[in-house]
């Protein structure tokens, strides 16, 4: 049997604010936009992803999500694209071989190690990392 992961819900303060991050600045398709009398429920998909994100009514603390990942194959460009569209996000940094991170020289191999990492306007920590090649 598979098991696919499909959504995962982003505590967010500000709705509206939420979707101009995720739709505005980072590309996300806008899949599903419905209000309740409980409040309003976005639906939005990474690019080329399988699996969405939701905003909306959550147990969760607005800002309290911590390590979403979002893979590329390019990091250097991703990242260029996203500070292009006025995401705050850090310079390209590689995991080494003692595990810790430091800035990524520009011929460094980043499959699997390269990561830039931002945050949303409620604090959700986000990471891009690069993966080119899978075993």
């Amino acid at each position: 049997m598979n098991w696919t992961l499909e959504v995962v819900c982003v505590p967010v303060s500000d709705v509206d604010g939420a979707v101009e991050f995720y739709a505005g600045r980072m590309g996300f398709a806008v899949d599903h936009d419905s209000a309740f009398a409980s409040g309003r429920i976005v639906q939005l998909t990474p690019r080329g992803s399988g699996c969405s994100i939701v905003l909306g009514p959550t147990e969760m603390a607005p800002g309290s999500l911590r390590g979403l990942q979002l893979v590329v194959r390019d990091i250097r460009a991703a990242r260029a694209e996203l500070a292009g569209r006025g995401v705050e996000i850090s310079e390209v940094q590689a995991y080494g071989r003692d595990g810790t991170l430091h800035p990524a020289g520009d011929d460094e191999p980043l499959n699997n190690v390269g990561f830039a990492f931002f945050a949303d306007p409620d604090g959700n920590t986000w990471a891009l990392q690069q993966i080119d090649a899978r075993a």
